[in-house]
């Protein structure tokens, strides 16, 4: 008699389901808190699941574009951090280095005339050359000087803040005092026919690029050489310099390519999003990147998936707060579990992977 596979709990097995566990608890965390803040969870979630979808039997796709619109820049921010977080560096500073791209982008969308054809490639290379400088600067501190990357990054993200405020102000100002000058039509990533598709939304082609983006993440990290010897430094940074490898180097073009990866998003979230800079405030999506690279296990195709849930619960807890009177926040409280569920599985999978360990060498 068949009795079927007997479920073995392992350290891959905690890697594989962490992610299901994590939505699961976090949602059944959120429900409870509905219910002590006197809120009925059953309508909740009603409400929040049929807001991404609203329209969507009627033929009119606002809605599931302004999901796709969330998701954009959320896909670079998470690629940006998973890909660090891969390769051994640790990029807190996603946000600002999508800040500065995003400026670079802005500033050439804004004072070049081109046709679209030669202005679109050029704000799209110039936001990815913003995003490099901005990450160069503390990968050279990490190599140079030995500086704590997390610690550089942060900072790093307050002082983008400050420099791009002069920036605008001095060089492209808008009418406004708190944004900069909008940019030409020739250099915005919204198509026409896209957004006629999705019903007036503002779906752009950076959606494209970042799914571009993600088969890239994927197949360099696990098809090319120095994809392998970034993923060995990642795992483990003496085995990488037993086998001969480069560290510094790797580390500093590990922090370069994941700031490449944040300038694009900064370009996603200003030439398809806004169409200008906000002075003052980091994009919000550079943070919670780093929660969807968490949830999505550092993976391309778990960080597109990961990027979709939080995109649609953004957009479904709108729709919540509307018809069922439950505040918004209580989608950030269920965000803010799930990457909590998230953390504490990576902790148990390492103390898991520890006691292993230890019971080998004791036996």
């Amino acid at each position: 008699m068949n009795k079927g596979k007997k479920f073995v709990l392992t350290a891959d097995a905690i890697d594989k389901y962490s992610p299901i566990f994590a939505v699961i608890l976090g949602f059944v965390a959120g429900g409870i808190l509905m219910l002590l803040s006197g809120y009925n969870p059953i309508t909740g979630y009603a409400s929040l699941f049929y807001g991404g979808f609203k329209g969507l039997f009627e033929g009119n796709f606002f809605r599931i574009g302004n999901v796709l619109l969330q998701v954009t820049p959320l896909l670079f921010a998470g690629l940006a951090a998973a890909f660090a977080f891969r390769t051994g560096v640790f990029n807190i500073g996603v946000a600002g280095q999508m800040y500065f791209g995003g400026f670079v982008a802005v500033y050439l969308g804004s004072t070049l005339d081109l046709p679209r054809l030669l202005h679109l490639p050029i704000v799209i290379l110039g936001g990815l050359l913003g995003g490099v400088i901005w990450a160069l600067i503390p990968a050279l501190l990490k190599v140079k000087y030995k500086v704590n990357d997390v610690v550089s990054t942060i900072l790093a993200n307050y002082i983008a803040l400050e420099v791009v405020t002069y920036l605008v102000r001095k060089l492209i100002p808008g009418s406004l005092e708190t944004q900069s000058a909008f940019i030409k039509e020739t250099a915005s990533l919204r198509l026409g026919w896209l957004s006629k598709l999705f019903s007036g939304s503002s779906v752009n082609l950076g959606l494209f690029l970042g799914l571009a983006l993600s088969i890239f993440f994927a197949f360099f990290l696990n098809k090319t050489i120095f994809g392998y010897e970034m993923k060995t430094v990642g795992l483990n940074k003496d085995a990488g310099h037993y086998a001969g490898m480069n560290i510094n180097r790797i580390s500093l073009m590990s922090m370069v390519m994941s700031g490449a990866m944040a300038g694009l998003g900064g370009v996603s979230y200003y030439l398809g999003h806004t169409n200008f800079i906000q002075l003052g405030v980091l994009p919000p999506f550079g943070f919670t990147g780093i929660a969807v690279a968490l949830l999505g296990l550092n993976k391309a195709k778990g960080v597109v998936l990961a990027a979709l849930l939080f995109g649609y619960l953004q957009i479904g807890g709108s729709y919540m707060t509307v018809v069922s009177d439950v505040p918004n926040e209580i989608v950030s409280t269920i965000i803010s579990i799930i990457i909590y569920f998230s953390a504490a599985s990576l902790l148990i999978k390492k103390m898991y992977e520890k006691s292993n360990k230890n019971r080998k060498v004791g036996a």
